[in-house]
């Protein structure tokens, strides 16, 4: 598993952490039932406090990525296909805001970029 903390992010370190573990799953790089490092191998290993990685791997269990098994260790749970399709198309959004702020920036307006999405659409 390869997580890479920035520390001129603006976001906290345990966010880098679960936003980074989410993305592995979401692309298939970590696969149901794989093994997670335990948390103080995770924190020994990022130069970071046991305290963030806990915070990490608690805020993945509760969103529904992770399982943890008492004196086994933390896992990937098998993905429930709603909540993958809800996470896609909130980074879809995420794409699409960023996209029409730059539009914006440009001078563009609605209907220019509406005939830019079309035409993307066409060529997929």
């Amino acid at each position: 598993m390869n997580i890479i903390i920035s520390n001129s992010s603006g976001k906290p370190i345990y966010e880098q952490i679960t936003a980074q573990i989410k993305g592995q799953i979401m692309n298939g790089s970590l696969k149901p039932g794989e093994a997670l490092p335990s948390m103080r191998l995770l924190a020994k290993e990022l130069r970071i406090s046991v305290i963030t990685t806990k915070r990490a791997y608690e805020e993945l269990e509760r969103e529904g990525f992770i399982t943890t098994v008492v004196g086994k260790g933390s896992f990937i749970r098998e993905a429930d296909q709603e909540f993958v399709r809800e996470e896609r198309l909130r980074a879809v959004e995420g794409h699409l805001q960023a996209a029409v702020d730059a539009a914006r920036q440009c001078g563009m307006d609605e209907t220019e970029l509406v005939d830019i999405l079309q035409l993307l659409f066409e060529e997929a």
